[in-house]
This record gives structure tokens, sequence and C-alpha cells, in this order.
């Protein structure tokens, strides 16, 4: 557990969030639904309803889309005394020999990162494919929860279902989207240039306490 302390801290705190947010959004779906003269549901109805999937789903998609521009910005743009940031004469993909693959590779390093060819390369990647790929998964399945959501929305006002592109094209597809994206591009910005000026010790997010404020891509 010591070992793994950080995984389970925040696997802990997501899953006691994510229930925390099922009971929450059940009460206030079911206020909306006695407001509009209609019948309260169950919890496990309720998540297992597209209100639910999309809330959790436009979430995930931001914070997931967040790490991916962020892992790759980071491969080539620099910010001069940010421990977010790699130091200037580091920026791009970094040779062979820095990155310990093929012949550089060590004993203990992963055997992806020594066979070399197709395999390195997807491996040299694969985190930001992983992160890529959840992001986009988690968009398109808030955009397929969105859109079920958005036309329950409208037969309650007798109006006609729209199809899945035309929901593509809504305000409130985009509204989801962007007011999640804004705030995670404002996070990480702030975080990037605050870890110049400020510090905590012990954190690996900061510099050392002492490190002048010019210092770039060291951690405390």
């Amino acid at each position: 557990m010591k070992r793994n302390g950080l995984a389970l801290a925040f696997g802990v705190l997501f899953l006691g969030t994510l229930v925390a947010q099922a009971f929450v959004g059940l009460h206030d779906f079911n206020a909306d639904q006695l407001a509009h003269h209609g019948d309260p549901i169950t919890l496990w109805r309720y998540v297992r309803s597209s209100s639910f999937a999309v809330d959790v789903l436009e979430n995930w998609q931001s914070e997931y889309l967040q790490f991916t521009l962020f892992i790759l910005g980071t491969v080539w743009l620099i910010q001069r005394g940010s421990p977010e940031s790699k130091e200037p004469s580091k920026a791009g993909l970094e040779s062979d020999a820095d990155q310990k693959v093929g012949e550089h590779a060590e004993p203990d390093s992963p055997k992806w990162a020594k066979v070399g060819g197709l395999r390195t390369f997807i491996y040299s990647n694969s985190l930001l494919l992983v992160m890529g790929t959840i992001w986009v998964w988690s968009w398109i399945g808030q955009s397929i929860a969105g859109r079920i959501a958005y036309n329950d929305d409208r037969f309650e006002h007798q109006q006609e279902a729209v199809s899945y592109f035309d929901y593509l094209g809504t305000p409130d597809f985009w509204n989801r989207t962007l007011q999640n994206w804004q705030s995670e591009f404002l996070a990480v910005g702030s975080m990037v240039v605050l870890a110049i000026y400020l510090r905590q010790r012990g954190s690996p997010e900061s510099k050392p306490v002492g490190a002048a404020h010019s210092d770039t891509g060291i951690e405390g």
C-alpha cells in the first residue's frame, strides 16, 4: 500500500466522489421531475440513465484532453522557470541515448524499448496514444448520452428528436464541451506559471524551495 499510495488514494477519492455524485444527481433529477409533474426514479435507474452518463463523461473527456495536450505540448514547448517544462536544450524528441532506447537501453529497460522498429516507436508514444484514445471515446460517449438526454427533454416539450449529427451542432453539446475545456486549460496554464514562483516542499510538481525562479525542469 505504501508503494502504491498515490494511485490508491486517488482511486478511493474517485470512487467516493462518483458515488456522491450519483446520490446528489439523483436528488436533483427527481426534484426536476416533481417540478414538471413527473415521477421520481430509483438510484439504480438513475445511474443507468443518459442524464448521469453525460454528466460523468463530459468531465472525463475534458480531463483526458487536458493530459493529452499537456503530454504533447511539453515535448516541444518550453516555459522558462517551470518544473512542468523541460530544459530549453532538451526540447523535442531527444536522442536515443537520452531516451535509453534501442542499443542504448539498459538491462532493466522495458522490452519494447530495446527491440527497435515499430514496437519501440509505439511504446515511445504509448502514453499519448492511450490518453488520446480515452479522450476520444469518452467524448464520443458524452455525445451519445448527451443526445439521448437532449431528446428526452425535447419529448417532454412535444418536440421532435434530433439526429446524432444534428446534435453535434447544437449549443447543448458545445456548451457541455467548452465549459469543461476552458476550465482545464486555465488550471494547467496557471499551474505551469505559478510553479515558477511558488513552492511546495517535497512535491515533484514543485521546484526545491531554494531553487531560483529561472531554474527550469527541476523537481523538489
